[in-house]
């Protein structure tokens, strides 16, 4: 049996290696925390101006302002930053935070459509930071979706069949 981290490498096509490249530099230090509120801001506008209501349905529980913090704090912590997100809503437990949420092979290909055009219009970002944070998203993206077909399995409901495997591209 494949562990969730294997679905993620397999699904996203990003191995586990490129997918934690983001570790090897510190992010945070180089790129500060002005560029992931900007990145933030910029990927989460394109989610709530998205023309599919299906993709806007999963976000519409949520207020922007706080999708936006939750998300630049825990790419903060994630990316060698302080711990915002873990002091003010405890350890981020991914798959546990996006239970809720029909997190599909469709969903995570959208999020990540949003994610590279708010990626390429975020000017501050190098390239090679760029390419970190894709491969690292993608495979993560990944994670949730194995996640989320773990979830339907022990629910009784039917995994999710995976698309096609796109490598990271930047």
């Amino acid at each position: 049996m494949q562990t969730l981290q294997q679905k993620a490498s397999e699904w996203s096509g990003v191995k586990q290696e490129d997918a934690f490249a983001i570790d090897e530099v510190n992010l945070f230090d180089k790129l500060g925390l002005q560029t992931f509120i900007n990145l933030s801001t910029d990927f989460y506008t394109r989610v709530y101006d998205d023309q599919e209501e299906w993709f806007r349905s999963i976000f519409a529980d949520s207020k922007k302002e706080d999708a936006i913090q939750n998300q630049y704090e825990f790419f903060v912590q994630r990316m060698g930053g302080p711990p915002l997100f873990s002091q003010r809503r405890g350890h981020p437990a991914l798959i546990g935070r996006h239970r809720p949420f029909p997190v599909t092979h469709k969903a995570a290909e959208r999020w990540l459509q949003h994610m590279q055009e708010a990626l390429d219009n975020t000017t501050d970002i190098d390239q090679d930071s760029k390419t970190r944070m894709l491969n690292f998203f993608r495979h993560t993206a990944y994670f949730l979706v194995a996640g989320n077909d773990l979830k339907n399995e022990s629910q009784g409901a039917p995994p999710c069949k995976h698309g096609d495997n796109k490598p990271a591209a930047v």
